[in-house]
């Protein structure tokens, strides 16, 4: 099923609608069905053997809403079929990149939902949790639906290399949450990725550990080191008290500051820890 249609048949029962037992094996990838100004194409609810959500199976890169507008401005009323096009057409380009590039295959990992997978929570592939996108899927005749997420280029090949990071931070200024904006560049043996900015969806308190997705459209190789910039006024304004935590100026009891304690990263396309 490539972006299999949601008006009318959203909730119905699988007798109205494709689902895993119309064929040995059924997959589906879902790749517009975020309702924007009334408008909804495909189905979100899970169909198939294998349901991949490409980028969480709403908008696509390269096809933001907002350029429904200026499509509107150009085209006239049609203009939104173009914008609404992009998206759902996107899961057959997909398909046919499996078909074109065969040494980039995108691989996708099974996840409750797409907020869980962008916390970098869902990169597991123990006990089969990931399949390939596309012509080169694994088959596999599975009881109950299957919801898989991966992210995607903009553009054909439209494999990315996901990471999971998951870092312990030690906050022992009191009473005190630290802008957690930050960048962070990955050295790897083929090439470097550097100044990824990264935003947490909470500032930093006490002692926590903290979960992110990175993706990259290149292969870095094996990732042998990794470097934090921190970023913004709020960072600024405790400068000292962190210098003071890493590099104590006099001997005793140090100034409280922010500890980066232990920095935890998975590789999702080799698994590498």
């Amino acid at each position: 099923g490539l972006d299999p249609a949601g008006p009318l048949f959203e909730g119905m029962s699988p007798t109205d609608r494709l689902s895993p037992d119309d064929a040995n094996f059924v997959d589906a990838i879902h790749t517009f069905t975020k309702q924007h100004m009334g408008l909804s194409v495909g189905i979100e609810q899970p169909v198939a053997h294998f349901d991949f959500y490409p980028n969480g199976g709403t908008f696509q890169p390269g096809c933001h809403f907002i350029h429904v507008y200026n499509h509107i401005a150009q085209y006239g009323i049609t203009g939104i079929t173009q914008a609404v096009k992009c998206a759902h057409e996107r899961s057959v380009h997909l398909f046919i990149d499996s078909l074109l590039h065969d040494d980039k295959q995108s691989t996708a990992y099974w996840c409750n939902d797409a907020n869980t997978f962008d916390k970098g929570l869902c990169l597991n592939c123990r006990k089969n949790r990931c399949n390939t996108l596309g012509y080169n899927i694994r088959e596999e005749r599975l009881p109950k639906s299957r919801r898989l997420f991966l992210k995607t280029r903009a553009q054909m090949p439209f494999k990315v290399y996901h990471y999971q990071f998951k870092v312990h931070f030690i906050n022992e200024i009191q009473g005190k949450q630290i802008d957690p904006t930050f960048t962070i560049s990955l050295i790897g043996t083929k090439q470097d990725a550097k100044n990824l900015a990264i935003r947490l969806d909470e500032g930093i308190n006490g002692n926590k550990t903290y979960s992110f997705l990175i993706t990259l459209d290149t292969d870095i190789g094996e990732l042998i080191m990794i470097k934090f910039k921190w970023e913004g006024t709020a960072v600024w304004e405790n400068i000292w008290d962190t210098v003071q935590t890493i590099i104590p100026w006099t001997k005793g009891t140090r100034r409280p500051g922010l500890i980066v304690k232990t920095v935890r990263v998975r590789a999702g396309e080799t698994q590498q820890k």
